[in-house]
């Protein structure tokens, strides 16, 4: 069976407001630091997976920032990746980037080095918005980063958008939208913005200084994106993603289908024989622990089970398909109206799912309040 792999990038060149994930300061020492220890953990896996779990279906280059390293040495990572995993024909190799960290030549770099799709952060068409995130790029740098991935050869692109912020009115987001679909790209991503804790734009919420979102207006952003890019020909397949037809998102599939993968680089996560387990964050102790031949992990969890049934379910309800009941069953040797016979028939009642086709999915009822029948597997 063939994997997804993730590689985290934990560099920025300023750390957005609304961000909690790890990340640190770009700089050069920092970066050869990185380098040098993501290619022992590289070798480390390789050494010692077998072949099927050395096969890459999907390989995703997060951060972080991805391009705020340089091309040429996101194509020595490839290049090592290469030479100690098996990646499929046909792999798709995305690379996230900040529209203010892209030029002709990197972008080039990256094509010619096997990447084939490739992920720009956008969040909005708006500057006033791009501040209030603190975003490093303006709408202008947006608009040239679309234009020079397409003259660069790319022929897979998303766009990410974030609704609900600050400040944000219905007009804002339809016009944010009316832009990214009339650059037509394969992928949109729609992510209502979330005031995580600890976070400057969650403190500034929190001290009153900034009002946030209605959750009633940003129930109404979410409801337009669905009508509007479902009438502008992408396809709703999952809570927060369309695509154009067959351009579909192989690496969030896998996590989606709770499928195997494995993540390297500080603060990574996978899942695969059986455990799910997470590297350390922090830069220093991921490179202390990988010079003494130690894989940098923090936390290991032997999932049972039982796990694995509710995860399947909780994630695979994210897909507006749904869970595909028969495959629940051969993968577990269970029927899952059986496994979950009083939650099911409680959010059947409730109207917030249904059965169609031999899928349990979401509602258009269920669809905006999704966490709560997520609850009722947990």
């Amino acid at each position: 069976m063939s994997i997804g792999l993730y590689i985290h990038v934990p560099f920025c060149i300023r750390k957005c407001l609304y961000c909690d994930f790890t990340s640190y300061p770009v700089s050069g020492p920092a970066m050869a630091d990185y380098l040098g220890s993501l290619v022992k953990e590289i070798n480390l896996y390789g050494a010692a997976l077998g072949d099927e779990e050395k096969s890459i279906s999907s390989l995703f280059f997060g951060g972080g920032t991805p391009t705020c390293l340089p091309a040429g040495a996101l194509k020595m990572i490839l290049d090592e990746l290469r030479y100690s995993f098996s990646l499929m024909e046909g792999c798709e190799i995305t690379v996230e980037a900040n529209p203010g960290t892209v030029d002709a030549a990197g972008l080039e770099t990256l094509l010619k080095a096997g990447v084939n799709r490739l992920s720009l952060g956008v969040q909005s068409f708006n500057d006033g918005l791009l501040g209030v995130l603190g975003r490093i790029h303006s709408t202008a740098q947006a608009l040239e980063a679309v234009r020079l991935a397409r003259a660069s050869g790319f022929a897979n692109l998303n766009l990410d958008f974030i609704f609900g912020i600050p400040g944000q009115t219905l007009s804002d987001w339809q016009e944010t939208l009316a832009q990214a679909a009339a650059l037509y790209p394969e992928h949109i991503a729609a992510y209502g913005l979330q005031l995580e804790e600890g976070t400057t734009l969650a403190q500034g919420v929190g001290r009153g200084e900034i009002c946030a979102c209605p959750e009633d207006l940003e129930l109404m952003m979410y409801r337009h994106a669905v009508e509007y890019l479902d009438n502008c020909g992408y396809k709703h397949y999952e809570i927060s993603n369309f695509a154009r037809p067959g351009r579909e998102c192989a690496h969030n599939l896998v996590y989606w289908l709770n499928n195997l993968y494995l993540g390297l680089g500080p603060a990574a996560h996978s899942f695969i024989g059986g455990e799910r387990f997470s590297n350390v964050p922090a830069l220093d102790r991921y490179s202390e622990q990988l010079s003494g031949g130690e894989y940098p992990v923090e936390a290991r969890e032997r999932l049972t089970v039982e796990d694995e049934m509710a995860e399947t379910m909780f994630l695979g309800l994210r897909l507006t398909a749904g869970v595909d009941l028969n495959l629940f069953h051969r993968r577990f040797g269970r029927r899952a109206e059986d496994v979950y016979r009083r939650e099911i028939e409680g959010i059947l009642k409730n109207g917030l799912v249904e059965i169609n086709g031999g899928f349990l999915r979401l509602s258009s009822k269920g669809l905006p309040l999704a966490n709560v029948v997520f609850r009722e597997f947990v």
